[in-house]
């Protein structure tokens, strides 16, 4: 498994210690320079959003019980920043938001790092849906213990799925754009000793933030030291995954018959509408023809 043939952005699994424990690890950083010039985020809100869009993407693989299973997070906690949505799915394609883009606050005076606690804030919620086996959306919460995205992640794995963990999110900006970011997540399994938990506890305490490690090496060397004398063995390739939007121009002509005849018309006689999807900031300028189309459907419809 060579550098040069990984994907911008990809995701490695392996397991160690027998089985014992399960390795998700992201490489995002494609994935949030994505989103920052997507979103024109500020670089607090890069973080932010960045940490969560990993999150989602870890998550997805993790409770998703198909190869294209879906798994929405959203982050409230009164910050800046508003709310933060990311939807991952298990196929490597991510996408997300946040309320207000352009927040932002000063690094803080104590360590120097992007306040990510700031601005998400601390008075609220983590909720994370995914589909059941029988299909039906199920949607679980805590309260933020952190705002800090990751030991929050790790908090819900914890309480609402019941599943030992750790979590490591991080996201590096330099000269105006991300230069690293990422995620590694490592679950528990059953029969997992206490020495193997303290040996990987101790790892992971050893090794500090993620986004030093990142930029230092790569995420295999991330894995890799966080799996120190585990015996830990990948999967044979990385999985591609990027930012992507499930938005079209056929969504946005349709979401359009959410308005009445009236409404339209207007939207006609004022040259058309521009419809902005609110997970990708792509801008779909509808024609009036094409509106004219959707009334002429209802009419055919009624006849």
């Amino acid at each position: 498994m060579t550098s040069d043939a990984r994907p911008n952005s990809f995701l490695l699994r392996g397991t160690a210690a027998g089985g014992t424990l399960r390795f998700v690890g992201i490489d995002a950083t494609q994935i949030v320079e994505d989103a920052r010039l997507r979103h024109h985020l500020s670089k607090t809100a890069t973080a932010a959003l960045g940490r969560a869009l990993a999150a989602s993407a870890l998550l997805a693989v993790v409770l998703g019980k198909k190869s294209d299973s879906r798994v929405t997070l959203r982050i409230q906690g009164g910050g800046p920043v508003g709310w933060i949505v990311a939807e991952g799915s298990a196929d490597g394609r991510v996408r997300g938001y946040v309320r207000e883009p352009g927040a932002d606050l000063p690094v803080r005076a104590s360590d120097g790092k992007l306040d990510v606690s700031g601005i998400v804030g601390t008075d609220g919620e983590l909720a994370v849906t995914r589909l059941l086996d029988n299909g039906e959306p199920y949607t679980g919460s805590v309260r933020l213990a952190s705002g800090e995205i990751a030991e929050d992640v790790s908090t819900y794995l914890g309480v609402s799925e019941q599943i030992p963990n750790a979590v490591l999110l991080g996201v590096y900006e330099e000269g105006g754009r991300v230069h690293r970011a990422g995620g590694l997540l490592v679950q528990a399994m059953p029969g997992v000793t206490e020495e193997t938990l303290a040996r990987l506890e101790a790892n992971i305490r050893g090794m500090g933030q993620i986004t030093d490690h990142l930029r230092r090496g790569s995420l295999l060397e991330t894995l890799q030291a966080a799996a120190a004398g585990l015996d830990l063995v990948l999967a044979p390739e990385a999985q591609p995954a990027r930012f992507q939007c499930r938005c079209s121009r056929e969504r946005a002509l349709e979401s359009l018959r959410f308005f009445g005849p009236a409404e339209r018309q207007e939207m006609r006689d004022e040259g058309g509408q521009e419809i902005i999807c609110h997970w990708c900031g792509e801008h779909y300028q509808i024609t009036p023809g094409e509106i004219a189309s959707l009334d002429a459907q209802r009419e055919r419809a009624q006849a």
